[in-house]
């Protein structure tokens, strides 16, 4: 019996779904040759649309050789390490389920997709590694155009120019104003925190979606959550102003709880603003279940914001610590009200909702299966995948409802 060869090529960072929409993995000679068209158009410059394109010419020789020969991309995650090898065991299991292979020949584009090595020796025999270079490109050459192209990228661009150029505004700004040092060094450390905690690219996400337009209602309450946004900026900085200029210049905690508590004052209603917005944009698209979601977000960031001022507030002397506890307990209790209400109104447009027969995917574009059944009492979600196994799903894990099913 001829040897059953696995040709597998590895998109780790999950190019495909990114560009094109494309869940992984793509199985087959046809489906693989249209996914890296489709790439190649998106993106002409992207070497994983090579990778698929070496991968069918290798499954071709093989076939042509007498092999029992498969095709196969898999997809990783946009956030490479613990994410991406997991998605990519997950898919490489569901292909070997199917196509029971005695050995692989793996097809990527750089050293950086190596990491499947691991997971596919754990499971059958890697006969030969094959990495795609583009011809004309030298060592040097290829990291210098492999560096510009990722400066492109507005990830990386925020990184490597967005930061200094922050720090160099905030210290103009700051040297003109007088306010010396410190506020820049706590705006771009608060900067880097959001960002080591993921809040920057949830905001990132929410802005991409705002659609700002003269010709939508949600635009003046956007122009108007800028505005207060623009002016909490100002009494902040009024407010730091002026303790400078009494008895707390040589305090930075008290200093901080001065501005703090003036930027805080008005950023709820910059907020609200901003909620109504999107609340506005969302019904009119009809995705009421994302409204929810915004919707609880934005209480929470609002809670968030009372028990911030309220701290403020207490460290500058301005209430006892028990009103600040009792603020703070206050609020939680809310918060937690309002957390109950959201998982409520979920489900009651999960039940009110067709969503059977809906394609599921999870968070990072990697497909799951077709919604079978839904319990909304029980609040289970009931998910069939190509293999015929029955997964099932908390609705509490849905992020968005549209023509697919995004889950966490």
């Amino acid at each position: 019996m001829a040897e059953r060869i696995l040709v597998l090529a590895v998109d780790i960072d999950n190019d495909l779904y990114r560009k094109t929409k494309i869940t992984g993995p793509v199985v087959g000679r046809t489906d693989n040759l249209k996914a890296a068209a489709r790439l190649a158009l998106a993106d002409p410059q992207d070497t994983d649309s090579n990778t698929m394109f070496e991968a069918v010419k290798k499954f071709d020789e093989l076939k042509k050789a007498g092999f029992t020969t498969a095709v196969v991309t898999v997809t990783g995650a946009e956030k490479e390490g613990f994410a991406a090898d997991s998605e990519l065991s997950r898919q490489v299991d569901m292909v070997l389920e199917k196509f029971k292979a005695d050995s692989c020949v793996l097809v990527t584009d750089g050293m950086s997709d190596s990491r499947i090595l691991p997971i596919l020796k754990s499971r059958l025999k890697v006969n030969s590694v094959d990495i795609v270079r583009m011809k004309q490109a030298e060592q040097l050459e290829n990291t210098y155009f492999t560096i510009l192209e990722k400066l492109k990228e507005p990830h990386y661009a925020r990184i490597v120019f967005g930061i200094p150029a922050l720090l160099l505004i905030l210290f103009a700004v700051s040297y003109y104003l007088n306010y010396g040092w410190q506020i820049p060094v706590m705006i771009v450390g608060l900067y880097l925190i959001a960002k080591g905690f993921g809040v920057e690219e949830a905001i990132v996400d929410s802005f991409k979606g705002l659609g700002f337009s003269i010709y939508r209602m949600s635009f003046v309450f956007y122009v108007a959550a800028i505005v207060f946004f623009i002016i909490s900026i100002i009494v902040g900085a009024g407010s730091y102003s002026g303790a400078m200029q009494l008895r707390y210049a040589n305090d930075p905690l008290t200093l901080a709880a001065y501005g703090l508590e003036g930027f805080l004052l008005l950023l709820p209603i910059s907020m609200v603003l901003y909620l109504a917005g999107r609340l506005t944009d969302l019904e009119s698209k009809r995705q009421r279940y994302r409204a929810i979601t915004q919707g609880t977000y934005i209480g929470f960031g609002i809670a968030t914001v009372i028990i911030v001022y309220g701290a403020s507030a207490w460290i500058i002397g301005q209430i006892y610590f028990w009103q600040f506890l009792a603020l703070s307990l206050v609020t939680l209790t809310i918060g937690y009200l309002v957390s109950k209400l959201s998982m409520g109104l979920r489900r009651r447009v999960v039940r009110n909702t067709k969503l059977k027969d809906k394609q599921v995917i999870n968070d990072i574009g990697a497909y799951i299966g077709r919604v079978t059944d839904i319990d909304p009492k029980r609040g289970i979600m009931l998910v069939k995948t190509e293999y015929g196994n029955i997964l099932r799903y908390d609705v509490d894990r849905i992020a968005n409802v549209s023509d697919r099913i995004i889950i966490r």
